[in-house]
């Protein structure tokens, strides 16, 4: 090509065009990463100042992060939209970009909006509150925050949980802390020769001296079960769900000792030895129970074990 037939004039404004072009793209792409980073800090202030606000007003506490981190995503939504319009991007096409996108993202991330939705679910319903202490299906802890995606939790050695809200919404959640008052029953197994109806007055008495029950519905002991070993007690109460674990704990330290003064000694597993054709011996030899291995051989002529009877 010749370059003598060139327009100097048409070059010259070529040139000109190009160089104002990258100067406003350039314009553009720096005002759109100032917006961008001017959205973003503005949606962190925006989440904050919304706990804030929320944290002096009758609001549950478990809405509360809810609310703020919509708040934190409408206003990055609407930075997006700036930084496009700043591209010469139109509102109509934006809305367009944005709802074949949210299909996209949509069909992509079903367990996201799962997450999502589930959260909605879990704050509107309200199962739990943050505070309480809950178990679905072994995913157990204190709620800490329910989030849009996830809901913290922290168990009883102090490690923090995060489960995804489409994993608790689509579970049993047993709420522990939903009820001011809990019931709690401790069993105890008395040999067959120890008095009975004098162990149940020592638990009635232990119960009489704690403070901590409730007066209805009334404390109760009784027998609930017969077993190889002996007689099975159960001491039944209820009591606040602040106290619930100091109460059993302190029982749990006492029974042994009432019912040992009550003259009833605890049963434990026993099993008697015999050997065939050997001699009956008086006081024969009693053994603590160790069950033989399921996958041991018993050869023709070996010892074999039985549980000791009863009777009652």
């Amino acid at each position: 090509m010749d370059l003598n037939f060139i327009d100097a004039n048409k070059l010259e404004a070529g040139w000109t065009y190009l160089v104002q072009f990258a100067i406003n793209q350039g314009m553009n792409c720096l005002a759109a990463i100032l917006i961008l980073m001017a959205g973003w800090w503005l949606s962190a202030r925006v989440a904050r100042g919304a706990r804030r606000a929320l944290s002096g007003t009758h609001v549950d506490e478990t809405m509360r992060p809810l609310l703020a981190n919509a708040l934190q995503w409408m206003v990055r939504v609407l930075t997006i939209v700036l930084v496009l319009s700043q591209f010469g991007v139109q509102t109509a096409s934006i809305i367009a970009m944005l709802g074949a996108a949210g299909l996209a993202i949509g069909l992509a991330l079903q367990g996201t909006l799962q997450n999502i939705a589930a959260g909605i679910m879990l704050v509107l319903l309200r199962p739990f509150r943050v505070g309480q202490y809950i178990d679905a299906q072994g995913v157990a802890g204190t709620v800490r925050e329910t989030g849009l995606f996830m809901t913290e939790l922290t168990t009883f050695d102090g490690v923090c949980l995060r489960v995804p809200n489409g994993k608790l919404w689509g579970s049993a959640i047993t709420n522990y802390s939903e009820n001011a008052t809990r019931r709690a029953d401790i069993e105890a197994t008395v040999t067959f020769d120890s008095d009975v109806q004098r162990s149940l007055e020592a638990l009635r008495a232990m119960l009489a001296r704690e403070p901590r029950l409730l007066a209805e519905p009334r404390p109760e002991t009784m027998v609930v079960n017969y077993t190889q070993q002996g007689i099975t007690l159960n001491v039944r109460y209820w009591t606040s769900n602040d106290d619930y674990w100091n109460v059993r704990f302190a029982f749990y330290e006492r029974i042994k000792h009432v019912l040992e003064q009550a003259g009833s000694k605890l049963a434990v597993p026993i099993q008697e030895l015999h050997v065939p054709g050997a001699a009956s011996v008086p006081g024969a030899v009693k053994v603590a129970d160790s069950a033989p291995s399921a996958s041991a051989p018993h050869p023709a002529g070996a010892a074999s074990r039985r549980p000791v009877q009863h009777l009652g």
